[in-house]
């Protein structure tokens, strides 16, 4: 393309807008443009709506020739007819009317989505000052995911008028810029026990010692916030003291992944992204996560082993909830990512300082304390639904899939 480039019509300048509609079949879209070349009009925009078979095709062109505005307004009624389909035909001045500044993307997830919650999204974006420019759908399941365009207003306020009550509407929403580093490489840490895994792998741990109900009832308490995460650790590993390092080899056999882990992880590696995981929990299974899923970093605590034995005691560094924010940070570093590029998703107390120093922090299905700090929410048991909240498709996904299959 040449420096020059063409410019938008001045908003003094005659303009039509040609809308077809009606049933969708093959060869619409060059039918209208064929019958508008006829009469010598420039192309000043186009959008194309395609919903369970019902075709919307608006374009925007300028105005013919002096005198053939009424041949073209008859040939393009003669052309659709033709097709089995109406058109409409605007006059008006200019190209669309500039956006407002500030612009973000506001995705929705429902399970289902239902036209109540869709309503109230669509009016607190009005009553924050934002203009609805489009919409579009991202998937279809495991949950209904639909992406607004919104200039006008804002990110930040714009995200604090929809998060705060999203709970209430029955939806899961995300409120980000939009831009290009949208589609910058990106890094995403996340959390493992509940998170990554359907498990806590120190009551595994506390299974096979004979402890599980005592241990579960002090991690309950240390992810509400209710209790220092360190000291809670230790408590919680000192119970640990004697088992033989065998079980290890057990508790990796007994974790479970959350649903859409294996496809989240998959889809973003595809994409370029780099994938880490940061845990309460221990290296002993966050190491073995790291090969199985092709992980680009994992840190946990560490489970002493002395003589086939587990002490009752971790070694090295504690990674709590300030730890996990520190390592979010290094991540981000030595992945050359800036921090604002990070998306971090976590469920407890102790992945807050982490989720509020990532440029996405995601609560995944949280406690109440984490759901309200955190800048969204996801509440359905679907890892793989955080994709949509990055602006993938369903879609994508299968597509990616089915080529890696060919």
């Amino acid at each position: 393309m040449s420096d020059t480039q063409t410019q938008a019509p001045a908003s003094d300048v005659p303009t039509l807008l040609v809308k077809i509609f009606g049933k969708d079949r093959p060869g619409i879209t060059a039918g209208l443009f064929d019958t508008l070349a006829a009469y010598s009009v420039d192309v000043v925009d186009i959008e194309q709506v395609v919903t369970r078979g019902r075709m919307v095709l608006c374009a925007l062109v300028t105005e013919p020739p002096r005198g053939l505005e009424g041949e073209l307004r008859s040939t393009v009624h003669s052309w659709a007819e033709s097709m089995r389909m109406q058109a409409e035909i605007i006059s008006g001045l200019g190209d669309n009317r500039p956006r407002g500044l500030g612009r973000s993307l506001v995705t929705v997830l429902g399970h289902p989505l239902t036209a109540e919650a869709t309503a109230a999204v669509a009016a607190r974006i009005t009553k924050a000052g934002g203009n609805i420019d489009r919409i579009f759908r991202l998937a279809k399941y495991p949950v209904t995911a639909v992406e607004f365009a919104v200039s006008g207003v804002e990110t930040a306020p714009l995200r604090t008028a929809l998060v705060t009550d999203a709970a209430a509407l029955g939806v899961d929403i995300a409120v980000v810029a939009a831009g290009l580093h949208r589609r910058a490489q990106r890094l995403i840490v996340m959390d493992v026990d509940s998170t990554l895994i359907q498990d806590e792998v120190i009551e595994l741990f506390a299974a096979h010692a004979g402890c599980e109900d005592k241990v579960a009832e002090v991690t309950a308490a240390a992810m509400r916030g209710e209790l220092d995460f360190e000291q809670s650790l230790h408590a919680r590993v000192a119970l640990l003291a004697g088992l033989d390092e065998s079980v290890v080899e057990k508790v990796r056999e007994e974790v479970r992944l959350t649903p859409g882990a294996r496809t989240l992880i998959r889809t973003l590696k595809r994409l370029g992204y780099q994938v880490g995981v940061v845990s309460g929990g221990f290296t002993q299974v966050t190491d073995d996560l790291m090969e199985r899923l092709g992980l680009d970093f994992a840190q946990a605590n560490t489970l002493e082993i002395v003589d086939g034995k587990l002490t009752g005691r971790v070694t090295g560094e504690i990674v709590d909830r300030a730890g996990k924010a520190r390592l979010l940070r290094r991540f981000a570093a030595e992945a050359g990512v800036p921090l604002a590029q990070t998306v971090a998703i976590g469920d407890g107390a102790n992945d807050l300082d982490m989720l509020n120093a990532a440029g996405l922090g995601v609560a995944f299905n949280a406690k109440p304390v984490v759901r309200e700090a955190a800048h969204t929410a996801v509440n359905v048991p679907f890892l793989d639904t955080v994709l949509y909240l990055l602006g993938v498709t369903r879609e994508e996904v299968e597509a990616a899939d089915t080529h890696d299959e060919d």
